[in-house]
């Protein structure tokens, strides 16, 4: 990967080597619209587009189609074009930006188009990046699964028959997807203060056992039609990009209310994602093998390639409302029993038809060993083991009012070619 012009941190992030896309507002321009992540700057797109011409970013087809792109309010239009048109702009962004550009008149020497177009990354409003019309949570993590399921129903039938069989995910609520940085409210629900009471009396209160759960979320770029399902081969053409996923969850509302459907109250308050989609072919070069599974899974399931998941390094800092911080868990991505792919398979097996800016959450993604948990709940054993926190004697079971959780995620390539995905923040309200 050749360097950049631009001063960029071989620490960051948004490296020459990814070119994430978000949507943004400017100073200059508060209507939401594109940009990519460079070092501690956003490119504008628009501004981009407008000051050489959008055909010298999008090739002939997508430009006559829908010139206007990068002026849009989200990235559905853009996912939209499919994983070519997503391949050639990264690689025309990166050549504008490659210290040795072919073009250096366009933005390298052209001193008043860098003025208007690069912005410094504080001086940018960033948006919820797609309009996400559905969103489905799966549980592919299995160190999660396994370990939850030992929690409640022993080591014996930790896992259900049919996990190691298919995906398994339930439907989430995309009305409560929110952008890295919008608070995050306590919410209220159906809790049993004695869970051993026979009756069971329920009381209405806020949760008591608020958690997080680490994941990644990919999002599609392309629809399939209803009735028709996504083969296994086809399904990487739908994946438009991934993003951090922290998909909230209020366990004492959840324990009571799932039983027979699933989660509902204790999953649909709240759901946050980093604001900059990492394009699939930016991952390309850290895929990695998942976890093993034991079982022959069916047809439509099996995938040509070993290397189905990724080597991302994720892990979730806590910060008190004092303002102390700690890295309570890191782990890493490759520890998925099922792909995206699969997801995607299994979903529209059916029929079922995914839209573009649909979102899926890959689960929770924990190690093999407490310390890489990816949850509160297993951190903390189910709330029977305090989290030391760092600057004193304060601890954690399950989250505080004021509280503030970050998930970060990067992968490590040769020095300067580090991809990642920024932060996914957001602070509990009571």
């Amino acid at each position: 990967m050749a360097r950049s012009w631009l001063h960029i941190d071989p620490s960051s992030d948004f490296s020459l080597a990814n070119i994430p896309f978000g949507i943004i507002s400017t100073p200059d321009d508060p209507s939401p619209h594109v940009g990519i992540a460079i070092g501690t700057y956003v490119l504008d797109l628009k501004v981009l587009a407008d000051g050489i011409g959008g055909w010298r970013i999008l090739p002939y087809g997508a430009q006559s189609t829908n010139p206007k792109v990068f002026e849009q309010p989200t990235l559905n239009a853009f996912a939209q074009f499919g994983r070519s048109v997503h391949r050639h702009v990264r690689e025309i962004i990166q050549d504008l930006l490659s210290e040795n550009t072919t073009q250096p008149h366009l933005l390298k020497n052209n001193a008043e188009l860098r003025e208007k177009a690069l912005v410094p990354q504080q001086r940018v409003q960033m948006h919820l990046p797609m309009a996400v019309g559905d969103y489905t949570d799966f549980y592919a993590g299995y160190h999660h699964a396994y370990a939850v399921g030992v929690m409640f129903r022993g080591p014996q039938n930790a896992l259900q028959p049919n996990y190691t069989h298919l995906p398994v995910g339930y439907h989430g609520r995309a009305s409560s997807i929110v952008v890295s940085g919008t608070p995050v409210r306590r919410p209220v629900g159906q809790i049993l203060l004695d869970p051993k009471a026979d009756p069971k009396q329920p009381t209405v209160a806020p949760s008591r056992r608020l958690d997080i759960e680490l994941e990644l979320g990919c999002f599609i770029t392309k629809s399939n039609p209803l009735g028709q399902p996504v083969s296994i081969d086809e399904a990487e053409e739908h994946v438009f990009g991934y993003v951090l996923l922290n998909d909230w969850s209020a366990r004492d509302i959840q324990t009571w209310e799932y039983v027979p459907l699933g989660p509902f109250n204790g999953k649909n308050f709240a759901t946050t994602i980093s604001p900059w989609v990492v394009l699939a072919d930016a991952l390309e070069p850290f895929r990695a093998k998942g976890i093993e599974n034991p079982t022959p899974v069916q047809g439509y399931l099996k995938e040509k390639r070993e290397e189905t998941v990724y080597d991302i390094q994720l892990e979730v800092d806590l910060t008190t409302p004092e303002g102390n911080t700690t890295t309570v868990t890191k782990t890493s991505g490759k520890n998925l029993m099922w792909s995206f792919p699969q997801m995607i398979a299994h979903h529209t097996l059916g029929g079922c038809p995914l839209r573009p800016g649909d979102l899926l959450g890959s689960g929770t993604i924990s190690g093999p060993v407490p310390e890489q948990s990816g949850s509160l709940l297993e951190l903390s054993e189910g709330g029977k083991r305090e989290i030391q926190l760092n600057g004193g004697n304060e601890t954690r079971t399950f989250l505080k009012d004021g509280d503030t959780v970050t998930l970060r995620g990067f992968c490590v390539g040769k020095e300067g070619e580090r991809v990642g995905f920024g932060e996914c923040t957001g602070r509990v309200e009571g």
